[in-house]
């Protein structure tokens, strides 16, 4: 059995834009501040990257710049779309990259049935050069993947090691943990489920909020996954103000908001997002400045 690399905080990155371009600078700082942080490990070019909007040539430099200054934290790349050929191409983009999963979304407006999905993700399996974390995330593709299905995939694709939870379905994501094979890593893909999720055997978050406060959100999956959970509970309490802070609006353009508050990028995002309003960017403000 291999070692479960992915648990604990792992931070989705987002793509910082100066005039419409991507800021690789401020990227490249962004990663430092994660590693510095004590995030566990990193996602690049998942739904908070805004990857859709992204050239090839952006998401390669991103995927270097991850690599150079990850600090030898692993590293999941996101490279899921709507179509076996669509995902295998991504994957062949990255190909000569430094990271150590691929990060494989349920397949979006297509709206598979189970049956569907489980092909999928076998075929995907079976062609991919590294292992796959899968990403359920209904709100965003307009299927949800069932527990059922999710764990009929855990044990007869060894080579999917995990799944992003992003259901907003506590109840299946705790039949996912009870029923998954040993080492498969269930990972909240919601802030707000995350201390739950653990306290009920999962293994950490693929965040958000941690963007914006690495440090805090890695404390209290440590606390979490340490089992000290009246601490975990504190931290999180104070947490959960940012996390519905994030998405008042679609993600990331909250999260972006508040790190141009802090400094540490501008908010732009890439059509078809649009800015954060007015009542965001001062939620966030306040939010931010309370903790």
């Amino acid at each position: 059995m291999k070692e479960m690399i992915f648990k604990g905080c792992g931070t989705a990155l987002v793509t910082p834009f100066k005039d419409s371009e991507v800021d690789y600078e401020a990227y490249a700082a962004l990663v430092d501040r994660q590693v510095k942080g004590g995030v566990d490990f990193l996602t690049a070019l998942a739904t908070t990257a805004e990857t859709p909007t992204l050239s090839a040539d952006e998401k390669l430099r991103l995927m270097q710049i991850t690599s150079d200054h990850c600090g030898g934290l692993p590293i999941i790349a996101g490279c899921g779309s709507n179509s076996v050929s669509g995902t295998l191409a991504n994957m062949e983009l990255l190909k000569g990259c430094r990271f150590d999963a691929y990060l494989v979304v349920v397949p979006f407006y297509n709206k598979p049935t189970q049956e569907g999905m489980y092909l999928y993700f076998k075929e995907i399996a079976a062609k991919a050069d590294k292992p796959v974390i899968m990403y359920n995330v209904p709100g965003r593709t307009g299927a949800n993947m069932t527990a059922a299905t999710c764990l009929r995939i855990a044990r007869d694709c060894p080579d999917v090691v995990g799944i992003k939870e992003a259901s907003g379905k506590l109840e299946q994501v705790l039949e996912e943990i009870a029923g998954a094979p040993e080492g498969f890593a269930i990972l909240s893909g919601d802030d707000d489920m995350t201390f739950d999720i653990i306290k009920g055997g999962g293994h950490g978050v693929i965040s958000v909020a941690s963007n914006l406060v690495p440090d805090k959100v890695s404390a209290m999956t440590s606390a979490a996954l340490a089992g000290d959970f009246d601490k975990a509970s504190q931290i999180n309490d104070s947490l959960n103000p940012l996390y519905s802070a994030c998405f008042v609006e679609s993600n990331p353009i909250p999260a972006k908001a508040g790190m141009e508050i802090l400094g540490l990028c501008t908010a732009q995002v890439r059509l078809p997002l649009s800015e954060a309003v007015e009542a965001t960017k001062s939620l966030m403000k306040e939010t931010l400045a309370a903790l």
